[in-house]
Order: structure tokens, then sequence, then C-alpha cells
């Protein structure tokens, strides 16, 4: 089922996101759920607090990025059919330069901005059947796990842009907050009149 995703201003994407229960109800189903959303909307990442639940939980799919012929062969490769769902996941480790891509997000559509990020992350998390992993990603995987890993920390990719970037962009955040964008998929907004 494609779920609405939440646009900027809604006060569910500035929680820092509680854990997800081994018994949580319907789990598999949501994150079906999510993946679905995810493509309808053309992304390679979604939280569950874009579908409006303060879950740690995410989803991504890098495989869009290895179409990209000016990444090197090598990285084309490790993001083609690299899915994942990462649950209660947690960032231990940030290494080496930081670079900068430029990064959009599904909930403030419209908005692309250059964000610098670790080029490099350990993380722990759980897949489905909830057994604990460490593992290390590094390149355009990383990058898409660490904007997902910011969501269900309360965090967005506006908020690591410099203040005059924020200021240029103050006006399409509040059309966004107020519902005043167009996009080819479902969305929710707070701040819409009549909502």
């Amino acid at each position: 089922m494609i779920l609405p995703i939440i646009g900027y201003g809604d006060p569910v994407l500035r929680k820092v996101c509680e854990n997800v229960a081994e018994d949580y109800p319907n789990l598999k189903e949501t994150i079906a759920n999510m993946y679905e959303t995810m493509y309808n909307a053309y992304g390679v990442g979604l939280a569950a607090p874009q579908v409006g639940m303060a879950l740690r939980l995410f989803v991504i799919d890098t495989t869009p990025f290895s179409e990209d012929e000016d990444l090197p062969e090598n990285e084309q490769k490790q993001l083609k059919g690299f899915k994942k769902t990462f649950i209660n996941a947690k960032i231990i480790k940030e290494e080496g330069e930081l670079w900068a891509f430029n990064e959009g997000c599904l909930s403030i559509p419209d908005v692309r901005e250059d964000v610098y990020r670790h080029e490099k992350i350990t993380i722990e998390y759980c897949e489905e059947d909830f057994v604990m992993k460490t593992e290390v990603f590094d390149g355009l995987a990383a990058r898409v796990i660490q904007h997902e890993y910011d969501h269900i920390e309360g965090v967005l990719f506006t908020d690591k842009i410099s203040s005059l970037k924020k200021r240029l962009i103050q006006k399409k955040l509040k059309n966004i907050s107020e519902g005043k964008t167009f996009q080819d998929y479902r969305m929710k907004f707070f701040g819409k009149k009549g909502r």
C-alpha cells in the first residue's frame, strides 16, 4: 500500500524516534508499504517518520544511482541492487573526508542543496530478523544511510546547509509546510488548511 509522505513542517519529522520492538504489530507489512511508497516516489531511501511513524526504521535501495555514468564502475556495481532495511540503527563511527553531494528529500520536494557528509560510516542495526549487525559502508551508500539515519534522529538535510542557503530557501520551505507544492506522489501537509 502506498502511504502519503509527510511534508516539511510536520512535528513528526523533528522527533528522535523510538526503537522498534520485535513484536511490533504488522512490521513486515509496514516495511513492504515503505518500500512501495519509496519506489512510487522514485526515492532511494525512506524513513518511518516520513510516513508518520516515529520509529527507528528506514529502508534504502540505491539501484537508481548505479546508472550514473559519472560514478566509478566499482561504485556503480556496489550500488546496483543495494537494498536494505535498517531497524534500531545506531551510527557508531563516521570517518574519512567530508564531501559534498547535492541532496534532496521526498518530504522537502523541489529543494536540493549540497550537503557535506563523512565518506565512511560504521553502523549497528537489525534487519527484519532482528539479528544485530555491525557493518561499514562508504561512498554514496553511506551517504544515503546517513541521510535516512538523520530522519530517525529528527534531523533534516536542510539543517546541514549554511544560514545563507537556509534564508534563500525559506519561502519554498514555508510553501511546502502549507501544502503549496505539487508532486506526482501522495503527500500529507501539517499546515494545510482543512487537514
